[in-house]
């Protein structure tokens, strides 16, 4: 029956495309600037409204132009609108499959088309790009609150979700009918008339200011680029960064001369190594002070607006708080929980920081410096104490995490976990030059889906990395439908000379992001809102974070780290010295976490609305839990894209939530092999594969036999015992 349902919709997609001109008309695309004609050519041209006619049914990126985007998710739109009318209008009896599997399946073109546009607007956007995304927000959102403030729909979603006892439904089933139930009460269904429309108003303003929020990171990000015209103003970077540095200036038209950027790739490393105390504290003072400068990318207000917006919405809803809203449905499940598991890490690792910062201050007056410690100080000094007490230095480990030494420790990690195989497919459409495509395969050859890798920081790209999906798996009559997923990260950049090699950070956030690749990749569910990543906030990073492990056991290490000249593998001596010095900086580490958990909690527990600036707020936010002066937030409200621009909002914490869950899934494998066949198809089969089809910590139990002890996390971080 769902796929009769799903045949009847492509049949109607077929029928109205022989009408988009007079459809653009009913929603009002046509205007005095554009005829007939022209508007009929973009639809013939249009490749959102065909079928892919591409390898592997990836988007056909070489003819996706600028001006398609609109036009389809307006399309888009209009015929979910009336899909859903169709749902609503049923005369028959609600069921599971002509309410529940037909709103699930309604929708196509629009996720088709807005997946493309949104990857490409953080990945590689222009102000055309972003135009249209400001365009087509609350155009958007004003469509989603369509659908979820539908009363008669929501009427025949209600009565199937009272009977769900006596429908017989498998778990996926259940869990299906539960979270589009709760979707629809949780975006509204229940309200007045009146509540309805002041949630429409506040979802469109939401929608609006978040995008702009992003924006403004990205453009003062990119405004930004301090130019060094002596070399000597360079002293205590190593030669490839100096190298790199000058590619970027010939890159901007500056050649003869060294530009450092904010991007994190070349404002970290020169944080590190610059002994230039006084440049470190200018640029450092760029780098923290993004969009809190006064000027038209300030985002002062509209951290505020975000947040005082998400209260008057929860409060809507019947919470106290945006954060009791959002916790509601994740593993923590409110915000009390949340800042009891913070508290209890705080106190052991600011004791930590305070003791690292000792050491800092002790170095610092040993060359002449009596002020106190302060934050551009403290990368330049940690490296210094690192080769001090443990004789490793960042820059020793470089030459053996090439990109292509990484790329092939990934590779044979997940080949001895789970058999899985990788080929590089060079015939399929890319949206950038600089991104590769791969084909993952089975040991057997069975096809599992289509991984995009795009590595290196443009000014078109947001900072940060990510995992997303241009299609997220799902399954039709039985048959599996393969995924593609995405990575997109900011690493460091071959030069002329050099192929890129990674800071030891690069790598495991590497080996982080393809944790997510695999949640999305092995995903093998039959409803495409239950796949892959498709968990709750808290459980999401347990994929990715226990990748990380692997990334850095010596064990493993051994099997790909190899010199980009020499081809030698790491010597046992360089991986003594990371073993040593394996939980330093761990304090500094983890404060810097913790305290943007904790502002992200502050500004969401609110009860009444914000008055004054974001950068205030963080101030006492940060004065409240007693963060020491040389240590800022990891992300300051100004640049918290986390929380004001990404799904993250109450959520921060979950990244160290999932720590204790890796930690300690990790430390079963250790206890019998790295590569335990027997665990790893446990982890598989019962998280990687199974989305978010059942309970979190259920599908955890399954595999770990038992709920999961703090323990491995503090041992991991140095946390039971910070004074060492």
């Amino acid at each position: 029956m769902q796929l009769n349902y799903y045949a009847y919709f492509s049949r109607k997609l077929r029928s109205t495309m022989k009408n988009q001109f007079f459809l653009l008309l009913s929603v009002g695309l046509i205007t005095n600037q554009i005829n007939a004609q022209e508007m009929k050519a973009v639809y013939a041209s249009n490749p959102f409204l065909s079928v892919y006619k591409t390898p592997f049914g990836v988007p056909p990126f070489h003819l996706i132009k600028n001006e398609h985007y609109q036009p389809a998710i307006m399309e888009g739109i209009s015929q979910q609108r009336k899909e859903v009318d169709i749902i609503a209008n049923n005369k028959s009896l609600p069921t599971f499959e002509n309410t529940i599997v037909a709103l699930e399946n309604s929708g196509e073109l629009l996720d088709k088309v807005s997946t493309v546009f949104y990857n490409i607007n953080s990945a590689n956007t222009n102000a055309e790009i972003q135009e249209i995304a400001n365009t087509v927000a609350p155009k958007i959102s004003a469509h989603n609150d369509n659908i979820y403030l539908n009363d008669k729909l929501f009427l025949r979603v209600k009565t199937v979700w009272n009977q769900k006892e006596q429908l017989n439904l498998t778990v996926e089933q259940q869990k299906l009918a539960e979270k589009t139930f709760k979707r629809f009460v949780r975006s509204g269904a229940n309200l007045s008339d009146t509540d309805k429309a002041k949630l429409r108003n506040i979802n469109s303003e939401l929608a609006v200011l978040t995008l702009k929020f992003g924006q403004n990171i990205l453009a003062e990000t990119n405004n930004y680029e301090y130019v060094v015209t002596k070399k000597d103003a360079l002293e205590g970077l190593p030669e490839e960064l100096i190298i790199a540095a000058a590619e970027t200036a010939k890159g901007k038209g500056k050649d003869g001369k060294w530009v450092i950027t904010l991007s994190n790739s070349s404002v970290m490393p020169f944080l590190q190594y610059s002994s230039n105390r006084a440049l470190r504290k200018e640029i450092w003072e760029a780098y923290q002070n993004r969009c809190n400068n006064g000027n038209v990318f300030d985002n002062n207000a509209n951290a505020i607006q975000i947040s005082n917006l998400r209260l008057e919405k929860a409060n809507l809803l019947g919470y106290k708080t945006h954060a009791q809203y959002v916790l509601e449905e994740s593993m923590a499940k409110s915000p009390e929980k949340v800042m009891e598991f913070l508290n209890q890490l705080w106190t052991p690792a600011l004791e930590k920081s305070k003791i690292e910062e000792a050491e800092i201050k002790q170095m610092m007056v040993a060359d002449g410096i009596q002020d106190a410690v302060q934050p551009y100080d403290w990368r330049y000094y940690s490296e210094k104490i690192r080769k001090e007490k443990y004789d490793l230095e960042e820059q020793e480990l470089r030459p053996y995490f090439s990109l292509d030494a990484v790329t092939n420790g990934v590779f044979m990690v997940c080949d001895k976990l789970y058999g899985l195989q990788f080929k590089q497919v060079k015939e399929v459409p890319t949206y950038h030059n600089d991104v590769t495509v791969w084909e993952v395969t089975e040991k057997n050859g069975k096809h599992l889906g289509l991984l995009y890798m795009d590595f290196y920081p443009r000014a078109s790209k947001r900072g940060g990395a990510w995992m997303t999906s241009y299609k997220q798996q799902s399954k039709e009559e039985g048959k599996r439908i393969a995924p593609i997923i995405s990575i997109v990260c900011n690493f460091s950049k071959p030069t002329a000379d050099t192929p890129a090699l990674f800071t030891f950070d690069e790598v495991t956030t590497y080996f982080h992001e393809f944790g997510h690749a695999l949640h999305g990749l092995l995903s093998d569910v039959t409803y495409k809102s239950l796949s892959g990543t498709n968990v709750p906030r808290d459980f999401v990073e347990l994929p990715s974070q226990v990748m990380e492990n692997w990334a850095t056991d010596p064990e493993v290490l051994k099997m790909y780290a190899k010199h980009y000249k020499t081809g030698e593998v790491i010597p046992d001596a360089l991986l003594q010295k990371i073993e040593n010095s394996g939980t330093y900086g761990q304090g500094f580490a983890t404060v810097e976490y913790l305290a943007s958990a904790f502002l992200d909690m502050d500004f969401h527990t609110l009860t009444s609305p914000l008055t004054g600036s974001a950068a205030d707020f963080e101030t006492a936010s940060m004065k409240k839990i007693g963060l020491i002066p040389s240590i800022i937030p990891r992300h300051k409200a100004n640049y918290f894209s986390h929380v004001f621009a990404g799904g993250y909002s109450a959520g921060y914490y979950s990244y160290i939530w999932s720590g204790v869950l890796d930690t300690d899934a990790f430390d079963q494998f250790k206890k019998t092999s790295l590569f335990d066949p027997t665990k790893a198809n446990l982890f598989r089969t019962q998280i990687l594969e199974k989305g978010g089809t059942e309970e979190p910590m259920e599908l955890y139990k399954k595999f770990r036999g038992s709920e999961p002890s703090i323990e491995p996390l503090l041992k991991k971080r140095g946390l039971n015992s910070p004074t060492k």
